[in-house]
């Protein structure tokens, strides 16, 4: 053991007898966090291109902004940097896949014909790492959503191609959940919205409902696969008015018995996720959490370990829901290295969510209870400055993995030795 190593392992040894002195079991703590699995979103590696080489813009009101040199251009590419960074997570997490991601040997496969066949390298590579997967319909960068909308289309033939489009991707995430002997999220997320205020609100939305009920019609095994929806405040192009806003999605999760997909940057800037868990958690029995930053706009920032990222983490755990909840990541960030974004994001989750393992709660609550709101927040001040950062590092290292700031020099030489070489 090396120096820092052993010093590292005196601070923990401390940092134990500290919180304990608050109640505060880290050994228990950081055995519930060993058992929650991150799903790493695929598009943060190649700026949500896909393998389809349509030539198609983004569209759906996505924009990914900078020119950083590397991204994958194969599902090789893709598969290594993924690898490179999960190998820099303490524990095990998940992967989350867009169905433009398919492969199908240079063949031209319309999105609605896509088969479980098309994801079989995926599906190989996430049983050889032993990790889960979870999918999602792409309702954008196509021809037939170039005017922005999808599910709720006035045509009746293109709505007809989303429809079977999302119900081939339910089977393909069930095969996927099958396969990997874990049940695969499957969200749906679409564009469709207008610039301006719209006379007709209503008819869209019946439109949604209508397509989503055909897409859910067939039953299968909540084992393998689990359907969520995901609504949005606005996007670029539809400022004005979105079908699938949070009201309609929390109605129609709701009514349908789905899961409901809260995604941290779409929502209004004073709105807040961690609020709303509790409330809909209250009426659902589980939920799909997207993690984002938003910044003025749904912008999808990298994450970092932000107050509203460790209030996530809070609510979650005070909760009891983190048996309830699956939780993403959700960015795509191409001004700085892609590998080092999904490092730094998947770890400021995984310590937001220390961070709230590692509270007093029970302490804290019956304060609360008591009406002493005096040492409540006397209290939730000076656990802030409890030696966090000794446990982290500890759990890192116990992992396996680089602790600190360490894991930035194996990042820089990934991208001194694979991705400089890409061109």
């Amino acid at each position: 053991m090396t120096a820092a190593a052993t010093n590292g392992e005196k601070a923990f040894a401390l940092a134990k007898e500290h919180y304990a002195e608050w109640g505060v079991d880290v050994e228990a703590a950081l055995r519930r966090l060993e058992n929650l699995a991150i799903s790493l979103h695929c598009w943060q590696g190649d700026d949500v291109g896909g393998f389809e080489n349509t030539g198609q813009e983004l569209g759906g009101g996505l924009a990914v902004t900078g020119h950083y040199p590397g991204k994958a251009r194969t599902p090789e590419e893709l598969r290594s940097d993924l690898e490179k960074a999960l190998s820099l997570l303490p524990g095990s997490h998940r992967l989350n896949l867009h169905a433009s991601y398919a492969e199908t040997g240079g063949r031209k496969v319309e999105r609605d014909a896509l088969l479980p066949e098309h994801f079989r390298g995926w599906i190989e590579w996430a049983q050889s790492r032993r990790i889960g997967m979870d999918f999602n319909p792409t309702y954008f960068a196509h021809p037939l959503a170039a005017d922005g909308w999808t599910l709720a289309h006035p045509d009746p033939g293109i709505r007809r191609f989303w429809i079977d489009h999302g119900m081939a991707c339910r089977r393909i995430g069930a095969a996927i959940g099958k396969a990997l002997g874990s049940p695969c999220i499957t969200n749906v997320w679409i564009p469709d919205g207008s610039k301006e205020a719209p006379i007709d609100r209503k008819t869209p939305r019946r439109r949604l409902a209508e397509a989503l009920d055909a897409i859910f019609a067939e039953t299968l095994d909540p084992k393998s696969n689990r359907d969520a929806v995901e609504g949005k405040l606005f996007g670029i192009g539809s400022e004005s008015y979105v079908v699938g806003s949070h009201e309609f999605y929390l109605g129609y999760a709701l009514s349908r018995r789905k899961l409901l997909c809260l995604d941290a940057g779409h929502y209004h800037p004073t709105e807040v996720v961690s609020d709303k868990i509790s409330a809909v958690l209250q009426h659902l029995d589980e939920i799909l959490l997207h993690v984002s930053r938003g910044v003025r706009w749904d912008s999808d920032h990298v994450v970092i370990l932000s107050d509203e990222l460790e209030a996530i983490a809070q609510e979650l755990v005070r909760g009891d829901y983190l048996g309830r909840v699956h939780i993403g990541l959700d960015f795509f960030d191409a001004s700085i290295n892609r590998v080092a974004a999904w490092v730094i994001g998947a770890r400021s989750m995984l310590k937001a969510l220390l961070l709230a393992l590692l509270e007093p709660t029970e302490a804290l609550r019956r304060l609360e209870a008591e009406g002493d709101n005096t040492a409540r927040l006397a209290l939730l001040e000076e656990i802030k400055a409890l030696p966090f950062g000794a446990v982290w590092d500890h759990y890192c290292r116990s992992r396996g993995v680089p602790p600190g700031r360490d894991w930035l020099a194996e990042v820089k030489t990934y991208e001194r030795d694979v991705l400089s070489q890409r061109g």
